[in-house]
């Protein structure tokens, strides 16, 4: 990282998806929270909502309609069993996919799971110029994604580029 460039605060928001925890069974929720602050950017928001296509789509919609936040965090909702809606929910709300999250987060948690990561369907994109990233519903995972990958690209000091530092080209038309 490049100290030349000073650190970008952002809004971030934290979506829960879940149909078993509760707000103080939240891990990951907390995780995501914790590390997001820690580094220098601001929570916007921290919500639950249970596994359903429609009500996840309806808050990230709230989010992404709404100026801030620049990015939304989900964690849950991404394996392959029937009630795992969160890429279903989200796909439909993106302009653009970041594949490359999803296969990066796939090769890195190979090292931690091994063939087990290709029942994650971790998906990122851009929606209405906020960041999307759908993560897994295991601390672990949360924090493998926020440490390896996430961190960095929300950081406009590092180099050669970042997410941050495209941000002001999102809307483009």
């Amino acid at each position: 990282m490049s100290q030349a460039r000073g650190f970008l605060p952002l809004q971030i928001a934290v979506l829960t998806i879940t149909d078993t925890r509760t707000e103080a069974q939240d891990r990951s929720g907390k995780l995501l929270v914790e590390r997001l602050t820690n580094c220098g950017h601001t929570l916007y928001e921290k919500q639950l909502v249970r596994d359903d296509i429609y009500a996840i789509r309806a808050q990230i919609s709230r989010w992404i309609a709404d100026d801030n936040p620049a990015v939304v965090l989900t964690t849950g909702g991404t394996g392959v069993t029937g009630r795992d809606g969160t890429p279903e929910a989200v796909m439909p709300l993106l302009d653009k996919q970041i594949d490359g999250f999803g296969e990066m987060f796939r090769v890195l948690s190979y090292e931690d799971i091994k063939t087990s990561t290709m029942q994650s369907r971790a998906v990122a994109g851009v929606a209405n110029g906020t960041y999307v990233f759908c993560l897994p519903g295991s601390s672990g995972a949360c924090a493998l994604a926020w440490d390896e990958l996430i961190v960095h690209q929300l950081d406009y000091r590092t180099r050669p580029c970042n997410l941050v530092e495209l941000m002001p080209r999102l809307r483009e038309r």
